[in-house]
């Protein structure tokens, strides 16, 4: 499981003309879902994410998690993360989990996230979505379990 973390300002996901979720400071996380991915490791990658240090302390250095300033997390379902490019001028997408499989783990890591961070705001599976972001660095962050 792929995680692309921004640390913003503020973000928003919009579908069809309607936000459907939005967060002040805190992390916009793209996640991208593998064949081989399960609940367990989105359990573990959310912890990761939660507990990741990329925001700055009182001397400005990235010491503090998102649980410690208590910020928003906004998830996004983003299948292109988990594209193949390393041959050719067209991404695969053979290594990404299938649709229904990966449907699945993102409602999972949600229900996840809801269950042990607030606020959490989430983008429509499957949906056409406009994220809309103020990336506060710019820092953005790849993790992967």
């Amino acid at each position: 499981m792929i995680a692309l973390l921004q640390r913003v300002s503020s973000a928003s996901v919009t579908v069809e003309g309607a936000i459907v979720g939005a967060i002040e400071q805190g992390l916009l996380v793209l996640i991208g879902i593998q064949p081989e991915d399960s609940e367990a490791k989105g359990e573990q990658l959310l912890r990761r994410v939660l507990d990741y240090r990329i925001f700055a302390d009182g001397d400005g250095r990235m010491n503090r998690s998102l649980r410690d300033v208590a910020g928003g997390l906004l998830l996004v379902s983003q299948f292109t993360l988990a594209a193949d490019t390393t041959r050719g001028l067209r991404p695969s997408f053979t290594s990404a989990a299938a649709p229904d499989v990966a449907r699945n783990l993102f409602d999972s890591l949600l229900r996840f996230a809801n269950s042990t961070h607030a606020p959490v705001a989430s983008g429509v599976f499957g949906a056409d979505m406009k994220v809309a972001l103020v990336n506060d660095g710019p820092v953005t962050f790849w993790l992967e379990v």
